[in-house]
C-alpha cells in the first residue's frame, strides 16, 4: 500500500465534527459506571465520528504492568479481555510505557515498535494512530488506537483531538474502575459476613448437639437415679405384724446396715429423703435451663417458618412482658435472617432482665432496600452515651448487637433516657429486598 496507494485525511479539525464527537462522548460516558459499556460505546463513537475503520481501547490491569484489550469495534469486540500486552510491548505498549502518541502512516512491519497479533488482523489495516489515555500527565489509564484500511495522514491536530478524547474518557474509566473495585469489595464483604454468621450458627448447632447428647442426657439419668433412690427411702404401707419388713423397706436396707442393729434411723432417713427431693428439683431445674439453652442456641422455628414468624414466636417466649408485634412478611438470605433474629433475641432478653419494662413492641419493616428492626420498651431507660462498666450497669449487650449489624454493613441506633424507656433500631441493607 505504498507509492500510488490512496491517501485520505481524517478531517477531524472540522469544528463541527470535533464538537459533535466530544458531545456524544460526554453523553456516552454519562450514562452509567459500567466499564464495559463505556469502553464499547467510546470505541464505536470514535470510529463513526473520525471515519476510521477500527478502534481498540486497551486499559491497564489492576497491577499497572499490563495492557488488556477492554473494548473494540466489531468484529473485534469479542476479543475483549483476551488480548494482553506488557508495557513496552507493541505500539500500544510503547505508548503506555512512554506516555507519547505514535502515528504510523504505512508499512507497520518495518516499525520496531509494532507487534503482529494474528487475532487483530493487522495486515488488513494500513495506517494507525495510538494515543495515551491519562487523567493527568504520568497517570496512565490505557491506550486508544484507531486504524484505517486505506492509507491516511494523521495531522498534529488530529492527534491532539484523539489525545483530548483519551483525556475526556480517562476520568470516567478510572471512576468506573474504582466503582467496580468497590462493588467487588462489597460483594467480598457480604460473602465474608455470610460465612462468619453461618460459621457462628454452625458452632451454635454443634454446642447445642453436644449439650443435648451430653449434659442433658446426664441430667436426665441423674434425675432417674434420684427418683429411684427416693422411691427406696420413702416409707411404704407395711404388712400386719411385719415390723422388720417395714423397717427394711423404710431404710432400703442400706441405711440399716450402715447404722447397725438397733440404730435410730428415722431422723436420718427423713433428712436423706428431703435432700434427695431437693436434689431432684435442682436436676429438673437444670434440665429445664439446659433445654432453654439448646433452644436459644438453635431456634428451629427460624428454619421452618422464616424470620417474621420466628420473631412472633420469640415475642411469646417472654411471659413477664406484654409484647406487641408489627412484622412485615419478608424472606431474606439465611445469614441476614439469623443476624436479625439474634439481635432481637438479645434485645428482648435484656429488656426482660434489666429494663423493668412491662411491655414492649417489636416491628420489622422494609424501606428502600433496607431491613429495619425496632424494639421499644416502657422500662426505666438508660444513658447510651455513658459507657457501661463491668459488670454492665445497664445490662444491654449493645456491643454484640452493634457488631452483628456492622458485620452486615448495617448500623445500630439506640434512643433512650432515664425514666422514659428505650428504642433500639437496627438497619441492614439488603439488595432487592422483597
Amino acid at each position: 500500500m505504498r507509492g500510488g496507494a490512496p491517501v485520505s485525511r481524517l478531517g477531524l479539525t472540522d469544528p463541527e465534527r470535533e464538537a459533535r464527537l466530544l458531545s456524544r462522548i460526554i453523553e456516552t460516558i454519562s450514562t452509567g459506571l459500567d466499564l464495559g459499556e463505556i469502553v464499547q460505546g467510546v470505541a464505536a463513537l470514535v470510529t463513526e465520528t473520525t471515519e476510521t475503520d477500527i478502534c481498540f481501547v486497551h486499559l491497564l490491569d489492576d497491577t499497572g504492568r499490563r495492557l488488556v484489550l477492554r473494548g473494540a469495534t466489531p468484529p473485534f469486540d469479542e476479543l475483549a479481555g483476551r488480548i494482553e500486552l506488557d508495557l513496552g510491548e507493541g505500539v500500544a505498549g510503547w505508548v503506555a510505557a512512554y506516555g507519547r502518541p505514535v502515528v504510523i502512516d504505512d508499512d507497520k512491519l518495518s516499525d520496531p515498535r509494532y507487534k503482529y497479533i494474528p487475532e487483530l488482523r493487522g495486515e488488513d489495516f494500513t495506517s494507525m494512530c495510538s494515543v495515551p489515555i491519562a487523567t493527568r500527565p504520568g497517570h496512565l489509564v490505557g491506550v486508544l488506537n484507531v486504524h484505517t484500511r486505506a492509507r491516511r495522514v494523521f495531522s498534529y491536530a488530529d492527534v491532539e483531538l484523539l489525545h483530548s478524547v483519551g483525556g475526556l474518557i480517562a476520568g470516567t474509566i478510572e471512576n468506573a474502575r474504582l466503582h467496580r473495585r468497590l462493588a467487588e469489595r462489597e460483594e467480598a464483604m457480604e460473602r465474608f459476613a455470610e460465612r462468619v454468621v453461618l460459621a457462628q450458627e454452625a458452632e451454635r448447632r454443634r454446642l447445642a448437639g453436644e449439650i443435648h447428647d451430653g449434659i442433658s442426657q446426664r441430667i436426665v439419668s441423674l434425675s432417674y437415679h434420684l427418683s429411684a433412690a427416693l422411691d427406696v427411702l420413702t416409707p411404704r404401707p407395711a404388712q400386719e405384724g411385719d415390723r422388720l419388713t417395714e423397717a427394711t423397706e423404710a431404710t432400703g436396707g442400706a441405711e440399716a446396715a450402715e447404722d447397725g442393729p438397733g440404730a435410730a434411723g428415722g431422723g436420718s432417713s427423713a433428712a436423706a429423703v428431703e435432700q434427695i427431693r431437693r436434689a431432684r428439683l435442682l436436676a429438673e431445674d437444670a434440665l429445664a435451663e439446659t433445654r432453654s439453652a439448646i433452644e436459644g442456641l438453635r431456634p428451629p422455628v427460624l428454619d421452618d417458618l422464616g424470620l417474621p414468624a420466628s420473631l412472633a414466636s420469640l415475642a411469646r417466649s417472654f411471659p413477664q412482658l406484654t409484647v406487641e408485634v408489627d412484622l412485615t412478611p419478608v424472606r431474606l438470605p439465611e445469614h441476614v435472617e439469623t443476624a436479625i433474629y439474634r439481635v432481637a433475641q438479645e434485645a428482648l432478653s435484656n429488656v426482660a432482665r434489666h429494663s423493668g419494662a412491662r411491655s414492649a413492641v417489636i416491628s420489622l419493616a422494609v424501606r428502600n432496600d433496607e431491613i429495619e428492626l425496632e424494639i421499644e420498651d416502657d422500662g426505666v431507660g438508660f444513658d447510651p452515651s455513658r459507657p457501661a462498666r463491668p459488670p454492665a450497669s445497664t445490662g444491654y449487650g449493645l456491643g454484640g448487637m452493634r457488631e452483628r449489624a456492622e458485620l452486615l454493613g448495617g448500623r445500630l441506633e439506640v434512643h433512650s433516657h432515664r425514666g422514659s424507656g428505650t428504642l433500639l433500631r437496627v438497619v441492614i441493607p439488603v439488595k432487592g429486598a422483597p
